[in-house]
């Protein structure tokens, strides 16, 4: 196996050709790990210290990706970890050609073991249920003597699809089902109402001003989230995200006021809900945001989807929707001190 470092942003285009390629080839593949979000990712939130670690047959074909970055944590030592991690992003996973699973997880082991890369420790945040990098790479890293860490960092609430809206309403709890019949009936009946989703690139821009307005107008917490930054990202990934067609924006429009909004990823057979908002101050009363996310469900059983991913968070809503939690995970691993000490490194 041939391995290289890169350490600037030109990798992100370098790697452009056959990145994608290496994902559809990968044991776990999240969604947050395709070029366009990565890439944009480091573009507005990374730094400038990237560990980009790519590893080659002897033929030169990509078999592996580990997307690393330095930085330095509050106690002072400096981690390696995802581009991506952690607040904005998901699920995330080395990327590994499902062919060559041992011998891509010993080749990044031994470049992080060579010393071209100080490190403390290594933090592989945000590792989905299906992901074997807590499993079979934490064995690898543990069978060098080096201290390995799993934690459960949060669960993703996810529904199964049946094949039709009725059976998925046949199959929440009877109080639930009761409820979204009646918060959807009460708000057409009180309000001159419709939904509607923003999928084109052109209408994009305008529409993820409206959606970033009402996320802000949700809770203060959310009004907080948006720097400068973050909103450049983001109208920028959400631009590549729509151009693939990957990218599902919705509204609830309630005598004509669009009352709330979901921005989703339409991917690989799956739904994700990203991200919501409302207007508190308006139709708070109707519940357009639980009526919008029934929308949403319908509308995926409609296209023939077979999850509903709610993404990070245990919100009580979630489960009331008929939503089983699968577990998010961290990995942490350092390699002991001379001495037999180790050292305490904390996640980003």
């Amino acid at each position: 196996m041939q391995t290289k470092i890169y350490t600037h942003a030109e990798a992100f285009e370098q790697l452009a050709s056959e990145w994608d390629d290496l994902l559809e080839r990968s044991v776990n593949a999240p969604f947050f790990m395709r070029h366009a979000y990565q890439s944009t990712w480091w573009k507005y939130l990374g730094n400038d210290d990237l560990a980009l670690i790519a590893v080659r047959t002897d033929d030169g074909t990509l078999v592996g990706l580990a997307p690393l970055y330095r930085k330095t944590n509050s106690a002072g030592l400096v981690e390696l970890t995802f581009v991506g991690c952690v607040d904005v992003s998901d699920y995330l996973d080395l990327l590994v050609d499902a062919e060559h699973v041992d011998s891509v997880y010993q080749a990044i082991l031994d470049v992080l073991e060579g010393g071209e890369i100080a490190w403390d420790g290594l933090y592989l945040c945000s590792l989905p249920q299906k992901s074997i990098t807590h499993t079979r790479f934490a064995e690898a890293a543990r069978a060098r003597g080096w201290v390995v860490e799993m934690s459960r960092q949060d669960v993703c609430p996810v529904i199964t699809l049946p094949d039709s809206w009725e059976a998925y309403l046949a199959g929440i709890n009877k109080k639930q089902r009761h409820e979204i019949r009646r918060k959807m009936r009460r708000i057409h009946n009180e309000a001159d109402t419709r939904w509607v989703v923003i999928e084109s690139e052109a209408d994009m821009p305008a529409a993820i001003d409206e959606f970033i307005a009402l996320h802000q107008k949700s809770t203060q917490d959310k009004e907080d989230f948006w720097s400068d930054s973050l909103v450049a990202f983001f109208k920028d990934v959400a631009q590549k995200l729509a151009a693939a067609g990957w990218l599902k924006l919705y509204f609830i429009e309630v005598n004509g006021v669009r009352a709330a909004a979901m921005l989703g990823f339409d991917y690989n057979n799956e739904f994700l809900l990203y991200n919501s908002g409302y207007d508190p101050d308006q139709f708070a009363s109707l519940s357009p945001g639980n009526v919008l996310t029934s929308y949403t469900i319908q509308h995926a059983i409609e296209l023939g989807r077979s999850r509903y991913d709610f993404l990070r968070g245990d919100e009580v809503y979630k489960f009331r929707f008929g939503a089983e939690a699968e577990p998010v995970f961290d990995l942490r691993i350092h390699r002991p001190q001379a001495g037999g000490g180790s050292i305490n490194v904390e996640g980003c």
